[in-house]
């Protein structure tokens, strides 16, 4: 069973919707992003690491299953499929309620990649810090 995190629950406004009086799609992009990231940082942590600043670089798979609606409580729900050395890959289920019913509206595979800043500017760096040495200290005199 995947452990999933609720990363973020909203109310969609009307100062949401396109031309359709339904949610524009970019807006739920949006949320899933943040959602994502969220979701990548609580990952990071609960593996007692400090989580790095992250950054998106992909948004795979995205499916609109259903209209949002205004007035509909959006649910992001995160959960990991793969952490690589610097980049940390999240799934987000978008979920309504209606009728007493869970309904998946949208769903996305969203990556991250763990940046510094650094003298030649913004570099991918390991998102979890390389093990402590233990060689130099047998080597020392």
């Amino acid at each position: 069973m995947l452990e999933r995190y609720l990363a973020l629950k909203t109310v969609m406004m009307p100062r949401d919707t396109n031309p359709q009086g339904t949610i524009f799609g970019g807006v739920l992009l949006s949320q899933i992003d943040q959602a994502g990231a969220i979701g990548a940082q609580w990952e990071i942590s609960r593996r007692g690491v400090r989580p790095p600043l992250l950054v998106t670089v992909a948004m795979n798979r995205v499916e609109f299953h259903q209209p949002v609606l205004v007035g509909d409580v959006v649910s992001y729900w995160t959960h990991l499929l793969r952490i690589g050395r610097t980049s940390i890959t999240m799934h987000v289920d978008v979920e309504v309620e209606r009728d007493g019913q869970t309904v998946k509206v949208t769903e996305a595979d969203v990556v991250y990649v763990a940046i510094a800043q650094t003298a030649e500017g913004r570099r991918p760096v390991p998102i979890f810090p390389p093990p402590a040495d233990d060689e130099s200290e047998r080597r020392a005199p």
